[in-house]
């Protein structure tokens, strides 16, 4: 067995027995089990939240895009975020926290009444779903050329290691390893920028290398690829967490209004930075000094860049790529957490059975989170796509959800429980026309801005059909 499977096989067997260190806590009740008692402190509710966000599309997904393009533009997908969460400190967390919700969609029926609950849940679930299987992709494509194992291998003991524990300590399974798995991530990966500047020489001599292969002079503008994109991405990016139940969860689970804000805010402070530390791997990657770039999948440069020997020594290589497995199961954990959460509170719950006691709630709970691994391990086999043009279907969704919780939290004038409802129906559908039309060659519309100005539109449309429906009734 060699150096990089015992390292990372004794880092997943240490997240297992620390997840059922915590199964005590987890099984008291539901509250427990899905917001961790309401009890996380500022600290370790930052590290939560901030482990969210660095998994798959922060190490596989920026590494990838880095390296297909030349420049460090996928940073802006960190950058986004970070800006995304110091908003979300100053405007919406305190007031998440003080609702005492589990769901973003339980949020938007104390706002708009429980049909906009019901139908910003389907379309969350739709997001999540997206999300998750992109993630256990993403894992599975570390431990596959690890291993030395069969793709579809790989992504079923990813799946396992993601269910156990996940189902065992719930939310304070996540909360104490993401803790870890930060410290991991921020370690590994620190140690291989390191070694990987000092070999291709600096960002001088790295940027020399890259230009001669055909990337920009301005490289390490996050804007060189056009603003157009980029701008995209800051939107999604900014826009997306604001309702995304799996980086919110945390903040739900927060002690106090004011601990949900500090953690929101602090958070950023660790989001931005791995992001950029990923991005300039994956440009010493294309330099092609440590491997040959021709024929590799975009989407093994990282794991491939830190198995390999001219690059670095086989036990910090180990220790990087737990860090790249860290990161992953931080968000791929909390994501399909999130899905069950949703499918807990708001359909379960909400719709199915009402009069439900706490123990079959829970019950509940801890059967979806098996329901769901099972439910992404075909679509992590079939699905194909660039990651974080994937993951961007979540983002939109998301970012519809956000222009309606601010606007009814900070101006609910402005918007109509009607015009919440087709907001979500018609922005979710506006993201697969302009898939299809991208695709077919129909139209060329960014999904994110087509999810926005849809939801912007059916806003519209929604206000004044209530007016109008007001009018009839009078």
């Amino acid at each position: 067995m060699n150096t990089y499977v015992v390292i990372v096989s004794i880092y997943f067997i240490f997240v297992i027995l620390l997840s059922i260190f915590t199964k005590k806590f987890a099984s008291r009740s539901a509250t427990d089990f899905l917001v961790a008692g309401r009890n996380l402190g500022v600290m370790v509710c930052a590290v939560v939240v901030a482990a969210e966000w660095l998994g798959g599309m922060s190490t596989i997904g920026v590494s990838e895009r880095a390296f297909t393009s030349g420049t460090l533009q996928p940073i802006l997908y960190n950058i986004a975020t970070a800006i995304g969460m110091i908003i979300i400190g100053f405007t919406v967390a305190s007031h998440y926290r003080k609702k005492n919700v589990h769901t973003v969609s339980e949020m938007l029926e104390t706002l708009f009444g429980p049909k906009a609950r019901t139908i910003s849940a389907i379309c969350f679930l739709i997001a999540y779903i997206t999300l998750a299987y992109i993630q256990l992709q993403t894992c599975a494509s570390v431990i596959a050329p690890l291993f030395g194992i069969s793709w579809i291998a790989s992504i079923l003991i990813s799946s396992v290691i993601i269910t156990l524990y996940t189902y065992i300590g719930g939310m304070y399974a996540l909360a104490i390893t993401g803790v870890v798995h930060v410290i991991t991530m921020f370690s590994g990966i620190g140690i291989a920028l390191i070694i990987g500047l000092n070999k291709v020489g600096g960002f001088s001599s790295l940027q020399t290398n890259l230009v001669a292969l055909g990337s920009p002079t301005n490289l390490y503008n996050p804007f060189s690829g056009g603003l157009g994109y980029a701008f995209s991405l800051l939107l999604g990016g900014i826009l997306g967490g604001m309702a995304g139940q799996a980086s919110i969860q945390p903040i739900f689970a927060a002690k106090n209004p004011l601990t949900a804000k500090r953690a929101a805010i602090l958070s950023s402070l660790i989001i931005a930075p791995f992001g950029i530390m990923v991005g300039i791997l994956g440009l010493i990657a294309k330099t092609g000094m440590f491997f040959n770039t021709e024929s590799i999948n975009p989407k093994m440069v990282l794991p491939t860049l830190l198995t390999s020997p001219t690059f670095i020594h086989p036990i910090l290589g180990g220790i990087a790529l737990a860090g790249i497995l860290a990161a992953i199961l931080s968000t791929v954990g909390p994501v399909n957490f999130a899905v069950v959460t949703i499918a807990t509170k708001d359909i379960y719950q909400k719709l199915w059975n009402k009069s439900a006691d706490d123990k079959k709630i829970l019950s509940t709970a801890k059967k979806l989170v098996l329901i769901v691994n099972l439910i992404t391990i075909p679509l992590a086999l079939y699905i194909k796509g660039g990651v974080l043009d994937i993951a961007y279907v979540s983002y939109a969704i998301r970012g519809i959800g956000a222009i309606v919780i601010i606007l009814g939290i900070y101006k609910k004038g402005w918007i109509s429980a009607m015009g919440v409802k087709l907001a979500f129906i018609g922005g979710t559908l506006s993201i697969f026309a302009c898939m299809l039309g991208n695709k077919m060659g129909w139209f060329f519309i960014d999904k994110t801005y087509g999810a926005i100005g849809a939801a912007i539109i059916f806003i519209i449309i929604g206000n004044i059909w209530e007016k109008l429906k007001q009018r009839r009734n009078k």
